[in-house]
Order: C-alpha cells, then structure tokens, then sequence
C-alpha cells in the first residue's frame, strides 16, 4: 500500500468522490432506460474490443454501469450489497484510494478485452468483496436472508470457484481472471496469502482437538 501513498500524496485531490454511489446510480439508471429505450444500451455499453477499435471509446467506460442482472430484485439485492461493501471501502480507506482500487479493476478488465475480445466488470466487483472480506473478515451476512455465514467464509468459497475457473477454464477465462483481479493482488496479495494460511491452521488446530476429544471419550 506504500505505492498508493504516494500516489495519494501527490494527486490525492483528482478523484471521484463517493465513487461507489455513482457506479450503483448508473447501473439503475441504464437499468431503468433499458426497460423503456428502444435502442439494445446494454449491447451499446458493452466492452466490446473490436468496437473500442472502431472508435467506440466510450465502452471503456460505459461497461461498469451495466448491471449484472436484469432481473428487479436481484438488482436491488445486488446493488444494495454492492453498496454496502463499496462505500465500507471508501469509507476505511479514503475516496483517493478507493478509486485507485477500482481503476486498477478497470484497467485489468480492459487489458483483457484486448486479449479475449469483450470484457466484464463481474471480476470487479468480485474484486471488491474480496477487499472487504480480507478487512471485515467476520462480517456476517444472512445468506437467502435466513443463514448467517461469514465474509471470510463467502470469499474462501467464492475463490476457491475462481481457482476452478482458472485451472480448468480456457485461456480467454484465465486471462480475465488474472487481469480482473489484479488490483486485489496489488493491495491484498501478502494479506490474503497470511488469511488463507491462518485459516488452514485454525481448521487443523481444531480437528486435533476433536480428535483428542474422541480419544479421551473412548
């Protein structure tokens, strides 16, 4: 993070403010002109390489406010959970930094659109759960609003699914993935590392436990 103190020192006053809430109100509002435009604004915004090559510019941007899912309440359950964890993050590191984080998200995703020939912003925002949940580690959610279950348990889960991807998947998935999350790896690649280590024994530890307890009963 010395990097992005630095930076912050210098050019700390050129940044979006609330930058978080900008990207959710856009998302609603293409979501919102979608259901009444007669023009396809989702295939318009889309990060398509080939059209960025065209002269199409404005999809480098315009592809991080296509929501992820069409359906009304899944939207409102996913930008409200978006929020949530975007504006905990800008509020723990500061409006600089945090759009220094989603940028980095951004470049990654472009770099792999150039590579695979369309691009996403799902590795974003999964890039920024993983941010919180390597900061807020014991954060708990309700899952299917009834089981409550751990961030830290939600992004074990959620990469273990994206090491999946990346050993089986093609190389068009595998660059997306690398490229995507790049920006976890830049802030949280030692931390992570120390998390999944500290995890690993913890799980040990306690099945010794269970273990000797087994012993002791017999």
């Amino acid at each position: 993070m010395k990097w992005v103190n630095k930076l912050e020192r210098k050019y700390g006053h050129i940044c979006i403010p609330h930058l978080m809430l900008v990207i959710i109100m856009g998302q609603a509002m293409v979501f919102l002109a979608s259901m009444i435009s007669p023009v396809n604004l989702i295939g318009k915004f889309s990060l398509i390489w080939p059209a960025v090559m065209r002269g199409e510019i404005w999809r480098l941007f315009t592809f991080v406010f296509i929501p992820q899912t069409m359906n009304p309440i899944g939207l409102v359950i996913t930008l409200y959970f978006y929020y949530l964890i975007g504006n905990t993050l800008e509020n723990t590191w500061g409006d600089f930094q945090f759009n220094v984080y989603y940028l980095c998200g951004m470049l990654g995703a472009i770099l792999a659109s150039a590579f695979t020939g369309i691009g996403t912003s799902y590795y974003i925002n999964l890039s920024l759960f993983f941010a919180f949940a390597t900061l807020y580690p014991d954060f708990q959610v309700l899952l299917f609003f009834i089981i409550p279950i751990k961030m830290k348990y939600m992004a074990l889960f959620s990469g273990a699914l994206c090491l999946i991807d990346l050993l089986f998947g093609d190389w068009s998935t595998r660059i997306a993935i690398l490229l995507s999350l790049a920006n976890f790896l830049l802030f949280f690649g030692g931390d992570f590392t120390r998390m999944v280590k500290q995890e690993a024994r913890y799980y040990k530890t306690r099945q010794a436990w269970r273990s000797q307890n087994r012993n002791n009963w017999r």
